[in-house]
């Protein structure tokens, strides 16, 4: 096998394992997100009045382990505007469970 065709499938390769990853994260965020939509609704945080905090919506750099996808989830669902987040950092559902497409 030549060089030239080497090289170019090691690229397509390449290509090929960081869509995947790519995929892979956006598909653990998903699930995440559903998880905080959950716990947000068994908690009834549905306007400004009841909202809760969410210890982890912030990044903890000091923990070890498996990477946490909850604080990107959370950033996810307020740029989505499926969550709101009150001035005093706390959060509740904008939308009830059963009006969004999960």
């Amino acid at each position: 096998m030549s060089e030239t065709i080497q090289i170019i499938i090691g690229i397509i390769l390449l290509v090929g394992v960081y869509i995947f990853t790519q995929a892979v994260v956006g598909w653990r965020i998903r699930r995440t997100s559903k998880g905080i939509l959950r716990d947000l609704d068994y908690k009834k945080a549905f306007d400004p009045a009841t909202a809760i905090e969410l210890p982890y919506a912030k990044r903890n750099i000091f923990k070890i382990g498996l990477r946490d996808f909850r604080p990107k989830a959370v950033q996810a669902l307020v740029q989505a505007e499926v969550v709101g987040m009150t001035a005093a950092g706390k959060y509740y559902l904008k939308k009830r469970l059963d009006e969004l497409k999960l």
